[in-house]
């Protein structure tokens, strides 16, 4: 895929009006399209997925409106959401991304952009969230190269915390999101 910049079609900061495609060994991150909606509700149905995301199951409505913000996200910030996807079977398992979520919170992120990820209950404990990690933090890190990312994360999650610590998130501040308490993780860029 050619970024839009080159065509000069765009105004983002990284040159990217929708998802890059970016593969790893077993997986391919991908832009969302409207014909996955049907393929995200049980993601965001799942009780495993979604007790530390708002702690309830989204509505077919609130799943359609993700995926416009997901979609909108590229267009506005040249930065947002990919699906995860396994290479051998070509299934959705998952979604990972980065987002400026301008969150109501003390302390705020500020400018950090946010890391956020959610995979299905089948695809957890086979390393799939840390190779999409990785692959994110990788062009994130060549595209923008910003000098702090935040994650919020449950601290009953222990599964997610684990994860951002193997990547060198360490934790910022013990907060409350939307009345939920919540640990503010931070990687700050070596200098």
């Amino acid at each position: 895929m050619v970024a839009c910049w080159v065509l000069g079609l765009c105004m983002t900061s990284s040159g990217y009006d929708r998802a890059p495609a970016v593969a790893t060994e077993r997986l391919k991150l991908r832009a969302h399209t409207a014909a996955d909606f049907d393929a995200s509700i049980p993601l965001w149905n799942d009780p495993i997925v979604t007790r530390f995301i708002g702690g309830r199951s989204y509505t077919p409505e609130e799943v359609w409106q993700r995926l416009q913000r997901y979609a909108g996200s590229w267009v506005l910030l040249g930065h947002g959401f990919w699906v995860i996807e396994e290479r051998a079977t070509g299934k959705a398992i998952g979604e990972i991304g980065i987002m400026d979520a301008k969150r109501d919170m003390i302390p705020p992120f500020g400018e950090d952009r946010e890391l956020g990820w959610a995979l299905l209950p089948g695809a957890h404990g086979k390393g799939y969230a840390s190779e999409a990690m990785k692959a994110v933090l990788d062009w994130e890190q060549r595209i923008f190269g910003a000098p702090c990312l935040v994650a919020l994360i449950d601290p009953d999650n222990a599964p997610s915390i684990k994860l951002a610590r193997k990547f060198g998130f360490t934790e910022r501040a013990r907060t409350a999101y939307r009345g939920v308490p919540s640990i503010q993780f931070e990687r700050r860029k070596a200098l």
